[in-house]
């Protein structure tokens, strides 16, 4: 039974995608996935690439159909609701908002008009492809502005904003859908640490001071550690951890990283900078981890790709915090999106 305190209730996800012509076999995304989110919590997903981080956000707010179990939200089952009920749909997707790693800015439109974007699932087909919107509306997203520190470039294209401002563009225009929930698909992976931190700092001051329940993807474990209520490790679909930062042993970590795969696996994992210095990392997760987490004074703190393999190899660190050169290179960053919303079913 669900307690009057549960915003989320999700009870045996799973997601199947079907075979490849010719093969028997079926891949599971997702496998008997049990989570709940309570008011104003801030909880990250970790895991390594393909445990099914993207895919459990996306179930939620049905992106993408669960195959199994159900997703309470407010008290109402919306896994199984017909996509057929768009009306339906709307109104639960208008709760639950969402923000992504390439931003989905429409990239000639300005920051305001970007914000005001998150109205479009209030607003009939004419009257968003229309872009009519009330003087209330327009002084909240300018209001919501102010509130990340954008106040200022409020009529700057989205073209011209760095990274890190492009996403708190994205945070504004999500809480003008006044939200209950807030889902953040890994919304730092593509901007320095400083950026980071901001990002992470507003996702934290929502849940604090809008009470919104924030659930964000995060391959930085030194950030979900800090900032995070609560913290549930994926690995190969299916939940190995959920507790609280302080419970996020090396033991946990092990269990969620190590020993991915018969070869060599590439994690992101924090690495500690130290001016002029060379930071060794050793042969498992956990450890490098650790070693990174424990390190002080921490001058800065960025993902490093880290080799899982019975040999120690290292990372080395220059003295300026923006340059690390990971002796393996992860993969390259996914190309930003200009598809603009759709008119009347704003995420």
């Amino acid at each position: 039974m669900e307690r009057a305190d549960e915003l989320l209730v999700i009870k045996g996800l799973g997601k199947s995608y079907e075979a490849r012509r010719g093969s028997r076999a079926t891949g599971k995304a997702l496998n008997g996935i049990d989570f709940t989110a309570r008011p104003g919590e801030l909880i990250s997903v970790i895991g390594p690439s393909g445990a099914g981080k993207s895919t459990f956000l996306r179930c939620i707010n049905r992106l993408i159909d669960p195959t199994e179990g159900s997703v309470s939200f407010c008290g109402q089952d919306i896994a199984h609701r017909s996509r057929g009920s768009l009306r339906s749909l709307r109104e639960v997707r208008r709760q639950i908002a969402m923000i992504f790693q390439g931003y989905n800015l429409v990239y000639r439109l300005t920051a305001i008009q970007n914000v005001l974007h998150g109205r479009l699932g209030y607003k009939s087909v004419l009257a968003g492809s229309l872009g009519l919107y009330s003087e209330e509306e327009k002084m909240r997203a300018f209001e919501l502005l102010d509130e990340v520190g954008l106040g200022a470039f409020a009529y700057r294209r989205a073209d011209q904003l760095s990274g890190g401002q492009m996403q708190r563009v994205g945070i504004a225009r999500a809480l003008i859908q006044e939200p209950k929930i807030i889902l953040a698909d890994e919304p730092i992976a593509s901007l320095d640490p400083k950026s980071s931190r901001m990002v992470m700092e507003h996702l934290r001051r929502v849940t604090r001071e809008h009470g919104i329940t924030c659930i964000v993807n995060l391959h930085q474990v030194d950030f979900a550690l800090e900032f995070s209520d609560r913290i549930m490790g994926l690995r190969f679909g299916e939940k190995v951890f959920e507790g609280a930062p302080a419970d996020l042993t090396e033991e946990a970590i092990e269990r969620i990283y190590g020993g991915i795969g018969s070869g060599e696996e590439t994690v992101d994992v924090p690495v500690a900078l130290h001016s002029g210095s060379a930071v060794p990392v050793a042969t498992t997760v956990a450890a490098a981890v650790a070693q990174a987490t424990a390190a002080a004074p921490l001058a800065a703190a960025v993902p490093a790709a880290v080799a899982v393999a019975p040999v120690v190899t290292e990372v080395s660190v220059e003295a300026d915090a923006a340059s690390v050169v990971p002796e393996l290179a992860g993969p390259a960053p996914l190309p930003l999106t200009t598809e603009a919303p759709v008119a009347g079913d704003q995420l």
